[in-house]
């Protein structure tokens, strides 16, 4: 048995979770709606306010869905409860950033600015000119936008300069003239 997918997600007092015939599952809570259609081997089932996810058998393609599957509902359920957020720091000197309506708006040292629209369903918020938060309820969209967000000016491993997720460490090379004697 799998060890994430056989523990039983436990669901709060303000969340609904409905199963539909075709292996949708729906979840509402206060911060908004999401739902996913699963694949039809899982059977999913709500019972005791929890979730349970069980697989037909232990075929391999079934043991790797089936951990997959709890973890995504898992993650549905977080999602419409807490929500989650990803933060990004933009380093260099004359790099910043600004919320400008529905569009993120960038300066990352080329000859123009970078406009990003923000989609549907995220929110962005700067804190100060070089922190990026990227904040909404469905946990692969915010991955997403963070790292398309990041995409637009990567780490450069000589200055580190550009955009990277808070916390995280790059490693610096060291310049050519290192090599001379």
């Amino acid at each position: 048995m799998s060890r994430i997918g056989k523990k039983p997600i436990s669901i709060p007092k303000n969340v609904e979770v409905k199963v539909e015939s075709d292996n949708t599952v729906i979840v509402k809570g206060p911060k908004g709606m999401l739902s996913y259609k699963f694949h039809p081997n899982m059977k999913i089932k709500v019972e005791d306010g929890q979730i349970i996810v069980e697989r037909p058998n232990d075929e391999s393609f079934n043991r790797a869905l089936h951990g997959t599957t709890r973890a995504l509902l898992n993650n549905m359920v977080k999602g419409v409860t807490e929500g989650f957020t990803e933060e990004l720091e933009i380093v260099g000197i004359g790099y910043r950033g600004a919320v400008k309506g529905k569009t993120l708006e960038l300066t990352l040292g080329y000859s123009h600015p970078v406009i990003y629209e923000i989609p549907e369903g995220i929110q962005i918020t700067m804190e100060g000119t070089n922190i990026i938060k990227v904040s909404g309820i469905d946990k692969q969209k915010v991955g997403q936008v963070a790292a398309k967000i990041r995409s637009f000016r990567e780490p450069d491993p000589y200055k580190g300069k550009g955009i990277r997720y808070k916390g995280e460490v790059i490693k610096l090379k060291a310049g050519k003239t290192v090599g001379k004697k």
